[in-house]
């Protein structure tokens, strides 16, 4: 038998891989043993159950990895710099045999990783040979699986133009959640992913760009890179809906990272005893999310504060001497007026006015050798006449109850209002039947993101160290006050394509909506280069997108693979029946998209023809219908778009919808229709 030399070094990695396998095992069975050593320490109270919290956290991360192979990657440095002559396998976290001990595998978010994604004939950066390696498809990581591998001649000048392993990974089919593109990603992207903890930094990424991706990763390497900061800041992910929260979930867990809160505006803003009951017309929640209900929402709060009814002084009574003390009409009026122009929040101000009373009475005592000490403080800050005066000038309120009071009681909402909201948008957002109280109102999504406004002028909510928000082009300016509030002292990974913009109030461009994020200044980074979209695909979007009123640089697409069939039938059903059967012979994902109004009709006509169909949510699920409104941020390797003039017509902005739908396709799309194509 003849000796292949390539069989001999995928002999050697398969062995090094049994290695990595049996030391993660070892780190596995320690991360335990640490937790056992860690609660009998010798540290007591909060520091013991600080830090057996942190070593039971980190065993449950270690056995909640999904098998997976350890490495994607290799590099090999020549004989000049830092690491000069050495080898290091890059996977997605870090294996050793010792904690004293050189890694066997390096995480990919190590700075040493870095090279594995940048270097290039132009810019080596010491690499003298990148490998990547092939696994067959969906290997849990046994060695046997380890297929293939591929070598760059980087130091040589001999840069590969085209990996074969890295486009068959990004081509490979998928059923159920996003994946993790640590071993795909590309020095554009990780760019962005290495970006500072302090840096803001805005994605407009067209379809296929892995925008997504990126901003998870971007989350994965913060934790890594600074583990302490962050954690104690707080990390966030948001997205638009539980459908693309549960589509995402899997990533960060695969990386190493658990733990991680994702959540939507909605889960933001309510609460178990603030739920959404309700539902607004459009013409309603058009205003009730528009910018300028921030300022009648400030009216509606301060308009309780008032200093016009402080007719007489007041007189507070000692509590140790038989004395009581006077504090003017004048000095009560000022205190008011000087606290409301510092525009502290509400609740900050209503102890400010009542610390300046007291800091009033105390100096007076002062003056006349009273003593004065911390529990003489208390009791005039707890003093009856002192409290009637702050609940009367700085009444306290619930947020809830300012915006009840607002949309209830028409002559409030027109004080509120006036200059701001015309006549015709009062009465689109007053409610035609006022609950008797706060508790009683039916809330729609629109109230809720109104209270948290409120609340926020009340105090400041939970900040978070970092906020990856994705799809933000469909957020209101009054969501994105929302994500505002809570990144005041962190930063923002803003990911998002202005032409896949729905909802009415929909980005037209980014400053905007920066700027409603806090964060005006945050660089807009284009990534143009889809790598998970075909090519044919994406020039049958753009022809969509040339009809769009934005402006964004139109997609290209490195892939040359993948199918396009447009097909007018003259039964639309029966068509989409004839095109699931033939994408069901083809490995993947099916997702069958139409207009909301359709898509009833069409999942009856498949489940008729004995085809097995889920709804978006069974993300396993082989063959999915969904209504185009569904359709956001997910991806499906074969997409059955269904009418493309009735996807159009159904809304205000339904050219973005059908982009947005025309674009779900990552291997082939079949255009079903029996009318006129809406972008011929």
């Amino acid at each position: 038998m003849r000796d292949d030399p390539l069989d001999r070094v995928l002999a050697a990695e398969r062995r090094f891989h049994d290695t990595c396998r049996a030391a993660l095992t070892a780190m596995v069975e320690g991360a335990d043993e640490q937790v056992v050593i860690g609660e009998n320490a010798s540290a007591s109270g909060a520091d013991a159950e600080v830090l057996g919290y942190q070593l039971r956290s980190r065993a449950k991360e270690m056995k909640e990895l999904p098998p997976a192979p350890l490495f994607f990657g290799r590099l090999d440095f020549g004989e000049r710099g830092e690491h000069a002559r050495q080898s290091y396998h890059v996977g997605r976290l870090r294996v050793s045999e010792d904690l004293a001990a050189p890694p066997l595998v390096v995480d990919w978010r190590a700075p040493v990783s870095r090279a594995f994604y940048q270097a290039g004939v132009g810019d080596p950066q010491g690499v003298e040979v990148r490998r990547r390696f092939g696994w067959a498809p969906g290997s849990v990581g046994d060695s046997a699986d380890l297929t293939s591998l591929e070598d760059e001649r980087i130091g040589a000048g001999e840069e590969g133009s085209g990996s074969r392993i890295l486009a068959g990974e990004i081509e490979r089919p998928r059923v159920g959640p996003m994946r993790d593109i640590a071993a795909t990603i590309q020095p554009e992207q990780d760019d962005l992913v290495r970006e500072a903890l302090t840096a803001s930094v805005c994605v407009q990424g067209a379809p296929g760009t892995g925008k997504t991706a990126v901003g998870l990763h971007r989350a994965a390497y913060l934790l890594y890179t600074f583990p302490q900061r962050v954690q104690r800041g707080g990390l966030l992910v948001v997205g638009p809906n539980r459908t693309f929260l549960s589509y995402i979930s899997a990533v960060l867990p695969a990386l190493g990272e658990s733990g991680v809160r994702q959540s939507t505006v909605e889960d933001l803003v309510g609460s178990p005893a603030l739920t959404v009951r309700g539902a607004d017309d459009e013409a309603a929640a058009v205003v009730k999310h528009d910018v300028r209900m921030a300022g009648v929402l400030r009216r509606a709060l301060y308009a309780r504060v008032s200093a016009a009814g402080i007719a007489d002084g007041l007189a507070v009574p000692d509590p140790r001497v038989s004395h009581r003390w006077r504090v003017p009409a004048e000095v009560l009026v000022r205190i008011v007026e000087d606290v409301r122009a510092e525009a502290p929040p509400y609740a900050v101000g209503r102890e400010r006015v009542r610390s300046r009373v007291v800091r009033y009475v105390r100096e007076r005592a002062e003056r006349r050798a009273v003593e004065v000490d911390r529990a003489w403080t208390q009791r005039i800050e707890r003093a009856r006449p002192v409290g009637a005066f702050v609940d009367a000038v700085w009444p306290r309120v619930r947020a809830e109850e300012v915006v009840h009071g607002l949309l209830s009681d028409a002559e409030a909402l027109a004080r509120a209002a006036d200059g701001v909201l015309d006549a015709e948008e009062q009465r689109a957002v007053l409610w035609a039947r006022a609950p008797r109280s706060y508790r009683s109102a039916r809330w729609s999504a629109a109230d809720l993101v109104l209270v948290d406004e409120v609340a926020g002028l009340l105090a400041h909510p939970e900040g978070f160290g970092h906020i990856v928000v994705d799809e933000a082009q469909d957020l209101s300016p009054m969501q994105a006050r929302v994500i505002a509030r809570r990144a005041a002292f962190g930063s923002l990974t803003v990911l998002g394509d202005l032409a896949q913009g729905t909802a009415p109030w929909a980005a037209r461009s980014w400053d905007g909506l920066l700027a409603h994020l806090g964060r005006p200044e945050a660089p807009v980074v284009p990534l143009t280069v889809g790598f998970r979209v075909p090519a044919a695909v994406v020039a049958l979007a753009n022809r969509v997108l040339e009809r769009i009123d934005v402006e964004v640089p139109a997609a290209r697409s490195l892939r040359g693979d993948g199918e396009l069939r447009v097909r007018r039938v003259d039964d639309v059903v029966g068509g989409v029946v004839a095109a699931v059967r033939r994408a069901l012979g083809f490995a993947g994902s099916i997702g069958v998209i139409a207009a909301e109004g359709d898509a009833g009709r069409v999942r009856d006509g498949l489940v008729a023809a004995g085809v097995v169909v889920a709804g978006a949510g069974e993300l396993g699920a082989r063959v999915a219908v969904l209504g185009a409104g569904e359709a956001k941020g997910l991806e499906y390797d074969h997409v059955v778009a269904v009418e493309p003039a009735a996807i159009v017509e159904a809304e205000a902005r339904g050219l973005e919808r059908l982009y947005v739908v025309l674009t779900r396709a990552v291997s082939r799309l079949d255009v079903v229709h029996e009318r006129a194509l809406p972008f011929d």
